[in-house]
């Protein structure tokens, strides 16, 4: 299945998943409506295509002004993204995700998945999260937690913080950690 970035944020926040406000705009005029009616100091304009490794392609862009907002996505609408999973064809950003800028102290990766080898649902974890897990994978194998999720039990409180310790998170965040991934 293919979801572009904003509908599966829209998945997330329908199940309580904490996820940060936005509009998809497909005009740089939407954009800037978006913008203004987020309000705040900076935005994040971000390519829509069914593809990773945007950022690195110019399509994750973080503008502080109304005129960037606008500027950005009339280049970013239209353009074409290259990535590895697009392959040298690319493909056409139609649509951008404009959402208000937030500070980040720290990026993880967290992700749910079938495992095919096992029929089981699985969640992979990275304390080094942000653009390339991928790269993390080849660099750093060691630092990717992998944990089936018992099929009768299910995900579970104790599995959740098991997670967040051994991807370093500090203890005051296990918890957290362990209701989000619950969701």
């Amino acid at each position: 299945m293919d979801l572009h970035e904003f509908q599966a944020k829209g998945l997330l926040r329908n199940y309580g998943v904490p996820v940060p406000d936005g509009g998809v705009a497909s005009t740089a005029s939407d954009a800037l409506r978006v913008a203004k009616e987020l309000k705040g100091d900076a935005w994040v304009i971000k390519a829509q295509v069914h593809a990773g490794g945007r950022g690195k392609a110019g399509g994750v862009k973080i503008v502080k002004t109304f005129s960037e907002v606008y500027d950005e996505a009339s280049h970013m609408l239209g353009m074409k993204i290259i990535t590895k999973q697009t392959g040298p064809e690319g493909k056409i950003v139609r649509r951008t995700l404009i959402e208000k800028a937030t500070d980040i102290k720290q990026e993880i990766y967290l992700s749910f998945l079938v495992d095919r080898d096992s029929e089981q649902h699985m969640i992979i974890a990275s304390s080094e999260g942000g653009v390339d897990i991928e790269e993390v994978a080849k660099n750093n194998p060691d630092a990717i937690i992998k944990e089936r999720i018992n099929p009768v039990t299910g995900m579970g409180h104790f599995l959740g913080r098991k997670i967040a310790k051994k991807i370093g998170l500090d203890s005051s965040l296990l918890n957290q950690f362990a209701d989000v991934a619950n969701k």
